[in-house]
């Protein structure tokens, strides 16, 4: 029998307290909800944010004044510690970890998709969980991806998911503002619904995620009508994802 495959976002914002520090308790539950899911067959491909806020960590300010470069630098430095810290997680569930760094292009019909294709699918087929993220230390503006929401969209189409999961610090889609008493969180959006009009505008610092509820909502229509059902759900819920799967009612579920 074929294993299921589903594809899991995390975003800087799930990941981090309100001083954009790592919260290594939140990886921990993540990771021990993928090792539960592989003791059923399930195999994750964990997308993950977080890079540059971890290298701001260690540097703290920097001389480089330039936006792009000062991301470059952070996301450079940031990315094997977010490695070393998934490794380390992994290890402990007698699993193991694979690092994906890609650009949009590599998405682009011809030897890079099939490149990506054979990376994943020799990865799944050793038991090994594969960890993606933009490889911000060499993109360029035409070859990044609008956010991560993006990279695990392609990831999903790529390896014909049976669900994308994204996880925010959201338990979803709101009528309003989540935190005003006359919001209503929506269980279930189809393709056609617009709920585009509940979106509300946020501010993100440096080293945050570049992608908002507005993007969240064009990935998971796009991906959903592409049949593969996609929730946006809370990451710092315990247990969102296997709740998910168990068909709960939890989190925003987008269908064609």
């Amino acid at each position: 029998m074929e294993k299921k495959r589903i594809v899991v976002k995390v975003g800087s914002n799930v990941m981090t307290n309100k001083d954009n520090r790592i919260l290594v308790p939140v990886l921990k539950n993540l990771v021990k909800q993928i090792a539960t899911l592989y003791e059923e067959d399930i195999m994750v491909v964990l997308v993950s944010s977080g890079s540059a806020i971890a290298g701001m960590e260690v540097l703290g300010d920097i001389k480089i004044k330039d936006e792009s470069k000062r991301r470059q630098v952070f996301s450079s430095v940031g990315q094997p510690r977010m490695m070393r810290h998934y490794y380390s997680l992994f290890h402990d569930y007698g699993m193991r970890c694979g690092q994906v760094l890609a650009t949009k292009r590599d998405f682009s019909p011809g030897v890079h998709r099939e490149n990506m294709i054979n990376c994943y699918e020799s990865l799944l087929s050793e038991g090994i969980i594969p960890i993606a993220n933009e490889d911000d230390a060499v993109s360029v503006t035409m070859s990044m991806f609008s956010d991560n929401d993006e990279l695990a969209s392609l990831v999903a189409e790529l390896i014909k998911a049976d669900c994308l999961i994204i996880l925010s610090d959201t338990e979803g889609l709101y009528t309003g503002h989540p935190d005003h008493d006359d919001s209503e969180k929506l269980n279930k959006v189809n393709g056609d619904e617009d709920v585009e009009q509940y979106v509300q505008v946020s501010e993100k610092g440096e080293g945050e995620g570049r992608g908002g509820m507005e993007s969240k909502i064009k990935i998971a229509k796009e991906t959903a009508a592409k049949n593969i059902p996609t929730y946006i759900a809370n990451g710092k819920r315990r247990n969102v994802i296997l709740d998910i799967l168990a068909g709960k009612s939890v989190g925003t579920k987008f269908t064609a």
